[in-house]
C-alpha cells in the first residue's frame, strides 16, 4: 500500500508543482497585489493598504463605460459564433453536400491559425486606403470607404467582425459532433407525423443539441470577455484615443503603460469574479452540468 501511495505521488508530484508554479501562485500573488500600492513609485516597497484598489476600481467612470463596451463585445460575438456555428453544422451534416470533408477542412482554418496573424491580417484588410475591405466596397458594391481603424465605431465593429471570424469555427465543430450522436430514428418519427424541416429542428435537433452546446457557449463567453488578442492588435492597442477597449486590454494598458499594478490586478479579480459568477449562473440555469454527468 505504501508503495502504491508513493508510485503516485512520484506521478503526480510533477504536475502538481507545475500547476502550483504556473497557475495558483500567480493566481494568489494578483489577489495579494490587488490589495496593494503598487504602482509606479512603489514597485519594490509597496504594502498591503486593503481594499482601496477595488474601491477606485468602481469609482473610477471609464470602468462602467467600459464593461458595457465588453458586454457588448460578448453577446455580439457569441451570439454570431452559436448562429453562424450551428447552421453552418447542420448544412455539413446533410448528406446530400458533396465535398463535406473538404467543407469542414477549409471551415475551421480560421481557428487552426494562430489568433495574432489572423487579427493582423484583418487589420491590413481593414486600412483606409488599400484593405480589401474597402476595396471591395467600393469596387463591387459601389459604396464610399470607411475609415474603419480611425473611427471608434468602427473599429469597435471591425474587431468585432474579426473575433466572429475567429470563433464561429469552434461552435460548428461542437455542433456538428452534437448532431452525429442524434438518433436517425427521432427525425423519421417527427417526419411520420408530418413535422416540416423547420419543426424538426425547432423541436429536435435544438434540445438534444442543447447539452453539447451550454458548456460550449460558456466556454465562448469567458474566452471572449477575456480575449485580449483581437482587440489590441485590430484597434492598435486601443485606439483611437482608447476609445475601443474592453476589459481586459484595459488591465493590460493599466498594468503595462500606465504602471497601476495594484488597480490593474484589482480590476483582473473584477474580471474574474464576474466571469465565475456568469458562468456558475449560465450552467445552473441550463443545466447542462446535471446533462453531461
Amino acid at each position: 500500500m505504501k508503495q502504491h501511495r508513493l508510485f503516485l505521488a512520484l506521478m503526480l508530484g510533477p504536475a502538481l508543482l507545475l500547476v502550483l508554479a504556473v497557475v495558483l501562485f500567480p493566481f494568489l500573488y494578483n489577489v495579494v497585489l490587488s490589495f496593494s500600492n503598487a504602482n509606479l513609485y512603489h514597485i519594490r516597497d509597496w504594502s498591503i493598504i486593503g481594499p482601496q484598489q477595488y474601491v477606485a476600481v468602481v469609482r473610477e467612470p471609464l470602468f462602467w463605460s467600459i464593461l458595457a463596451k465588453t458586454l457588448l463585445w460578448t453577446f455580439l460575438n457569441v451570439a454570431f459564433h452559436v448562429i453562424l456555428g450551428v447552421f453552418l453544422a447542420v448544412l455539413l451534416h446533410q448528406k446530400f453536400l458533396k465535398g463535406r470533408s473538404v467543407w469542414r477542412v477549409l471551415l475551421i482554418l480560421p481557428w487552426a491559425l494562430p489568433q495574432y496573424i489572423t487579427a493582423l491580417t484583418w487589420r491590413g484588410m481593414f486600412n483606409y486606403e488599400y484593405g480589401a475591405v474597402n476595396l471591395f466596397l467600393t469596387k463591387f458594391l459601389h459604396l464610399p470607404a470607411v475609415e474603419w481603424l480611425t473611427n471608434p465605431g468602427q473599429a469597435f465593429t471591425a474587431a468585432v467582425l474579426t473575433n466572429i471570424w475567429l470563433g464561429f469555427p469552434f461552435m460548428m465543430v461542437v455542433a456538428l459532433g452534437g448532431l452525429q450522436s442524434i438518433p436517425d430514428d427521432l427525425y423519421e418519427a417527427a417526419e411520420i407525423d408530418g413535422a416540416s424541416a423547420w419543426q424538426q429542428f425547432w423541436h429536435v435537433t435544438l434540445p438534444m443539441l442543447r447539452p453539447v452546446m451550454a458548456p460550449a457557449i460558456t466556454l465562448g463567453i469567458v474566452w471572449t470577455f477575456n480575449n485580449v488578442n483581437v482587440m489590441w492588435l485590430v484597434t492598435n492597442g486601443g485606439e483611437p484615443a482608447d476609445q475601443t477597449h474592453i476589459l481586459v486590454s484595459y488591465v493590460y494598458k493599466a498594468a503595462f503603460t500606465m504602471y497601476r499594478f495594484g488597480w490593474a490586478a484589482a480590476l483582473s479579480m473584477v474580471i474574474f469574479a464576474i466571469l465565475f459568477l456568469l458562468s456558475q449562473t449560465l450552467l445552473r440555469r441550463t443545466r447542462a452540468d446535471q446533462a453531461i454527468g
